[in-house]
C-alpha cells in the first residue's frame, strides 16, 4: 500500500513514520509512505503557495496550480484509489472508514494550511473529505499522519499478532474490554480471577461483558443503533 501525502511542512511528518509500527511496516515491504513538498510545484520565484482570498476577510488561501500539478505528476506514474483532503468538515473518521480504506492500493493525502484550499482543489480533484474531529488544527499533517497509522496497522502482516487489530475497540462496536498482565497481586490489587483461570470460555463471555459495560458507560451512543 502506497501513501503519498502533499503538505507545505514536509519536516512536521519525519518523526511519525520514522518509528515503531510505521517504520515496521515500511521495512516488511508493506506500506511506502512519500511526503511531497508542495512548494516544489510552485512557478513562483519565492515558491509561494498562497494568496489573499477573493472577496476579502482574514488569512490566506492555498493556490490551486501547485496541488494540480502535484497532483498530476503523481498519477502519471500510477492509478489512485483516493485522492483525501483533511479538512475539519470532512467526514469523521472511524474505524469502519478506516477498514475500507486499509484494502486500497495507493492513495494521496492533501495537506490544507493557511484558511484553506481553493474551493476548486476539492471540486475538481479530491474524491473523499476526511476529519479527525470537531476541532481546527494548524494544519492537516498531524491529521493525515492519524489516518496513515489508523490503515496501515490494518495491513495483514504490519502487527506481530494477526488477530490484535481484529480485537480492538470499535471493531465490533464496542470499546474494548479491560486489559492486565503480570504481577497478578499489585500491592494488594489483583488480576480479576477469570483471567487466571485458564477457561477460555469464560474469558471470553467475561471479556464480551465488561466491553459492554465499557461502552455503556463510555459511549452510550455506540449502542444507539
Amino acid at each position: 500500500m502506497r501513501f503519498d501525502i502533499v503538505t507545505v511542512l514536509p519536516g512536521l511528518l519525519e518523526s511519525p513514520f520514522a518509528h515503531s509500527i510505521l517504520l515496521r511496516a515500511q521495512k516488511k515491504g508493506l506500506a511506502e509512505i512519500h511526503v511531497h513538498n508542495l512548494r516544489d510545484y510552485s512557478t513562483g520565484k519565492q515558491k509561494s503557495v498562497d494568496d489573499y482570498p477573493y472577496g476579502g476577510g482574514s488569512g490566506m488561501v492555498m493556490n490551486i496550480e501547485p496541488f494540480a500539478k502535484c497532483i498530476a505528476a503523481l498519477k502519471a506514474e500510477r492509478d489512485y484509489d483516493e485522492v483525501i483532503f483533511m479538512t475539519p468538515d470532512g467526514e469523521t473518521l472511524n474505524q469502519p472508514m478506516a477498514n475500507q480504506l486499509s484494502i486500497k492500493k495507493n492513495i494521496i493525502i492533501l495537506c490544507g494550511h493557511y484558511k484553506g484550499i481553493d474551493q476548486r482543489i476539492r471540486d475538481i480533484f479530491v474524491t473523499k473529505e476526511i476529519s479527525v474531529g470537531d476541532y481546527v488544527l494548524s494544519g492537516g499533517e498531524l491529521p493525515a499522519a492519524i489516518v496513515v497509522d489508523a490503515v496501515v496497522r490494518l495491513i495483514p502482516g504490519v502487527l506481530s499478532d494477526e488477530t490484535s487489530a481484529l480485537s480492538d475497540s470499535f471493531q465490533d462496536g464496542l470499546l474494548d474490554a479491560p486489559v492486565y498482565t503480570r504481577p497478578a497481586d499489585w500491592n494488594g490489587h489483583k488480576v480479576p480471577d477469570v483471567l487466571l483461570s485458564g477457561h477460555a470460555g469464560e474469558i471470553e463471555k467475561w471479556r464480551f461483558e465488561q466491553a459492554v459495560a465499557r461502552t455503556k458507560q463510555r459511549r452510550p451512543d455506540l449502542l444507539d443503533d
